[in-house]
C-alpha cells in the first residue's frame, strides 16, 4: 500500500484524511502468474495499480493475440473505456508473473473523486501519462526500425525484457518473433 501511497504523493499532495480514504477503498490481491484479470465482453469494474509483477493486456484480433499494453510494477491499468462507461471491454489482461495489485471499484473511484480535491489532478495526470505513452508508441512505429523500436524497449524497460516472453514482446513492437529473435542476435552478435 505504501507503493501506491508513494505513487499518488509523487503526483499531488495529500491529507492524512485523504491517505486513509485510500487505504481504506484500494483492496490489495496477490494473484498467480497467467491469470485472467479481464476477458473480453466483460465490463472492467476495476482500476488496477501494479504493485509487483507483471501484466498484459492484449485484444484477440481475427484470431490473433496482438499486445497492447506491458505493465510494469508501479503503474496504473484498467480497460478505460469499459471501467468508464460500465460497457463491454474490448481487452483482455492477464498477469504473466506471480502479482501484487491494488485495485478499486467503480463506486469507490467516483467516491474518492468527490471526497479527495486534487483527485481529478492524479486522474488527469495518470491518463495524460499513458495517452503520452500511446502517441510516442505510433510515432516509433511510423519513424523507427524494427531494430530501433527492440533497443528503445529494452532501454527503458530492461525488466520486461528479461522477463516477457519473446512472442508477447515481439507483438508489443509489431513485429513476428523470428524476427524479432534474428534482432536479438543480431545485437547479440
Amino acid at each position: 500500500m505504501e507503493n501506491l501511497i508513494n505513487y499518488i504523493q509523487s503526483k499531488i499532495a495529500l491529507t492524512q484524511n485523504d491517505i486513509d480514504l485510500i487505504k481504506k477503498h484500494f483492496i490489495s490481491e496477490q494473484i498467480p502468474a497467467q491469470t485472467n484479470l479481464l476477458e473480453a465482453g466483460n465490463v472492467e469494474r476495476y482500476i488496477y495499480f501494479l504493485a509487483t509483477g507483471i501484466v498484459k493486456g492484449y485484444q484477440n484480433i481475427g484470431g490473433k493475440i496482438v499486445v497492447q499494453h506491458l505493465v510494469a510494477e508501479q503503474d496504473f491499468f484498467t480497460s478505460t473505456e469499459s471501467f468508464m462507461t460500465e460497457t463491454p471491454s474490448l481487452d483482455y489482461y492477464e498477469t504473466i508473473t506471480a502479482s501484487r495489485v491494488l485495485k478499486i471499484s467503480k463506486p469507490d473511484f467516483d467516491m474518492l473523486q468527490q471526497e479527495i480535491k486534487c483527485w481529478a489532478i492524479l486522474v488527469k495526470e495518470v491518463t495524460n501519462e499513458h495517452l503520452s505513452c500511446k502517441l510516442e508508441r505510433v510515432r516509433d512505429f511510423q519513424i523507427l526500425t524494427a531494430k530501433e523500436r527492440y533497443l528503445k524497449f529494452v532501454e527503458r524497460y530492461p525488466k520486461l525484457a528479461l522477463n516477457v516472453s519473446i512472442d508477447n514482446i515481439a507483438s508489443f513492437l509489431g513485429m513476428e518473433p523470428q524476427s524479432l529473435s534474428r534482432i536479438r542476435k543480431q545485437i547479440v552478435s
